[in-house]
């Protein structure tokens, strides 16, 4: 089975762990027909890169765990503090704030001094690699909104800019039948005239008398 190589995060192969590698390595370089026995290799190989993976990683939290405690104990800690950041780096550990005042606290001693500068140089390279990340990413989503000159932009609202613009102005003389002006609207009298009384009846007509 593999194994985590010290604390740089590397990994160590037996020999017939290498002699799989090399095959699997083999295969996927020239295609070739694979026995059931190169198949359960390889699977067994996973598995235990997948395992030593795992192990690297909890070696690496105690590592760090056991930095935090030792700065946090400071000074009387700095020769196992120095010792265990100088391991942490060599792991890919990335020096905080917290590290960078504990070794300006221990700039008397030679190796904090050398520490230092190495965290700042790495703390730098940190800062500018996030940095054009972000400019990178704003390249991508940056979109040019096209602008409308100012003239163009009070040209539409004076007469005749819709046709310098492209668009068909509108012909200020009359029509030639315009249309009849609306309707008024009627009355509730028009509407709802009002009843007449009916006219009384004629009076009969008299008889004259003959003499």
């Amino acid at each position: 089975m593999p194994t985590p190589y010290g604390n740089r995060g590397g990994m160590a192969f037996g020999a017939e762990e290498l002699r799989v590698l090399r095959r699997a390595l083999a295969l996927a370089l020239h295609p070739s027909p694979v026995s059931a026995e190169d198949i359960q290799d390889c699977l067994r190989l996973a598995e235990s890169v997948d395992e030593a993976a795992d192990e690297g990683a909890r070696i690496r939290a105690f590592l760090l765990a056991d930095l935090a405690r030792y700065r946090a104990a400071l000074p009387g800690t700095a020769t196992g503090y120095l010792k265990l950041l100088d391991e942490s780096l060599a792991a890919g550990y990335q020096p905080g704030a917290d590290d960078l005042a504990a070794l300006r606290a221990l700039r008397g001693s030679p190796s904090a001094a050398t520490l230092l500068e190495r965290c700042r140089t790495l703390t730098e390279r940190d800062v500018r690699a996030r940095l054009e990340g972000r400019a990178s990413v704003r390249g991508e989503l940056r979109v040019v909104q096209p602008r409308v000159p100012a003239s163009r932009t009070r040209l539409h609202a004076l007469p005749g800019g819709l046709a310098a613009a492209g668009k068909p102005a509108s012909d200020p003389r009359p029509p030639a039948n315009p249309p009849a002006p609306p309707r008024p609207m009627p009355t509730p009298a028009e509407v709802f005239p009002p009843k007449r009384r009916p006219a009384p009846p004629a009076a009969p007509p008299q008889e004259l008398a003959v003499g």
